[in-house]
């Protein structure tokens, strides 16, 4: 053996060493550090992780509630609070409250999410008590001015028409929850609808505001460089006195899967894109089985090379991008197949991806599939749990959804325990046969309207309609 063979052998061995020892390594996963969780005397939850490498001290919240707290008919008004509650609060009107967060190189943020307002901000750890008294503000103290309710409420109104004027991707997922959920709570969008954002008055705003911001709601998680027991202290102050009990909040049922072959057509006169949409009710944030879902759905439609991306776009290039998705809230949302093409490759690129389903549900995932997956899936997650910041949304949404805390420190293990056997019960529970998915299109009725019969009874309506569902629907 020559002196080439031998460094030849030895860089094989050598790299062979280093490929097992990092899916080794990636097989191990992470584990949570170590935290407090503390239950105010007000009902509030308060999480505290200490995370000392940088000077900075960040903070996720949720108020239980969010779109399913808002009355049908008000759709949007958790939307427009949640901005209401950043234009003043405390002693600061809209103009200083901003100048303040903005002086210190701060952020804070509200929003309304399907099951709760979030809050969220991260300042440097010097500016602790600025960060905290102005997140008090906002929950004891907030001004909700009418004026700036007026602007908010115009804004957003306007916002949406620019959208459907424009690009009109971000809008499919909407009208097909819209579609899906009917009466389901579940069935409202973050924006509102035009015709909803119209209904909704100031004294809404207040109303929504007053049911919905109190102790017992709260799950306040900071994390960063702080002293746990003095940053206690700093958040007890700053709550002491904040007592009261929310409005009740009506348990949300368990959306059934509606039947297959139900096409909404959005006609969008003159659109050289069409917009598509396909799927059904799924599952929920606490399914047993959410590893192998998690990675199923990476490789069917969950990362670049998936199985939609590489059919609809490396090899076809019929799109930009092809995706599955799953939204999984407290209970079912939605599983899906998104994508968007030119109108004239309209069904070509829904038939392939009806190809791709098809395949999934009929020959499963192989070995070698699975074990790209598992790579992919345990080199990503950690990257979720880096910073400060992502530590404190993680465990904020840990928290929210009654999850262990298992469910992070055992992920990798469970990632590489998936068996072929158990991804194909998942493919069958959880992704609609191609006779059970409802579809959403937003696209040029006059061009592509006949041709969608194929996949089911047609309903039309226009983008300009003010709202999300077809009249009678």
């Amino acid at each position: 053996m020559n002196r080439y063979t031998f460094c030849r052998r030895s860089l094989a061995a050598t790299l062979l060493v280093l490929a097992v020892t990092a899916q080794a390594a990636a097989a191990s996963g992470i584990q949570l550090p170590a935290y407090q969780q503390i239950q105010l005397e007000n009902g509030a939850t308060l999480v505290l992780l200490e995370k000392h490498d940088v000077p900075l001290v960040t903070f996720s919240a949720s108020l239980r509630g969010g779109l399913i707290a808002e009355p049908a008919e008000k759709n949007g008004v958790a939307s427009l609070t949640s901005q209401l509650l950043q234009k003043g609060a405390g002693v600061r009107d809209a103009k200083a409250f901003a100048e303040a967060v903005a002086a210190v190189g701060g952020v804070f943020d509200v929003s309304a999410n399907l099951e709760y307002l979030g809050l969220s901000g991260e300042f440097m750890a010097r500016d602790t008590d600025l960060m905290i008294s102005l997140l008090a503000d906002v929950l004891r103290r907030p001004q909700l001015r009418q004026a700036e309710f007026d602007k908010l409420r115009n804004r957003a109104i306007q916002s949406l028409a620019a959208m459907k004027d424009s690009d009109a991707r971000g809008l499919v997922g909407i009208y097909a929850r819209a579609l899906v959920f009917g009466n389901h709570p579940y069935a409202g969008s973050d924006t509102g609808s035009e015709a909803s954002l119209a209904r909704v008055s100031y004294q809404d705003a207040k109303d929504y505001a007053r049911d919905n911001l109190s102790p017992e709601r709260l799950l306040l998680v900071i994390a960063g460089d702080f002293d746990p027991s003095a940053m206690r202290s700093r958040v007890e102050k700053a709550l002491d006195g904040w007592t009261g009990v929310g409005a009740k909040i009506t348990p949300v049922p368990v959306a059934k899967r509606v039947p297959g072959g139900r096409v909404l057509l959005v006609d969008k006169p003159g659109a050289t894109q069409t917009y598509f949409w396909m799927g059904n009710i799924g599952v929920s944030r606490s399914d047993p089985d959410k590893v192998a879902i998690d990675l199923v759905n990476t490789l069917f439609g969950g990362r670049f090379t998936s199985m939609l991306n590489t059919a609809l776009r490396i090899e076809t290039g019929l799109t930009y991008g092809a995706r599955s998705s799953l939204d999984m809230p407290s209970q079912p949302g939605t599983v899906a197949i998104q994508s968007y093409t030119a109108t004239a490759t309209t069904i070509e690129a829904v038939d392939l991806a009806l190809e791709q389903l098809k395949s999934l549900r009929t020959k499963g995932l192989d070995e070698t599939q699975l074990r790209s997956g598992k790579t992919y899936r345990q080199g990503l997650f950690p990257m979720g749990f880096e910073t400060a910041k992502m530590l404190a949304g993680q465990l904020m949404s840990l928290k929210f959804y009654g999850l262990d805390d298992n469910s992070v420190n055992d992920y990798a293990r469970d990632m590489e325990g998936v068996s072929a056997e158990k991804a194909a019960a998942v493919i069958s529970r959880v992704y609609p046969g191609p006779n059970d998915l409802v579809y959403v299109f937003i696209g040029n009725s006059e061009v592509i309207g006949e041709q969608l019969e194929k996949y089911g009874k047609v309903t039309r309506m226009s983008i300009t309609d003010s709202d999300w569902t077809a009249s009678g629907e």
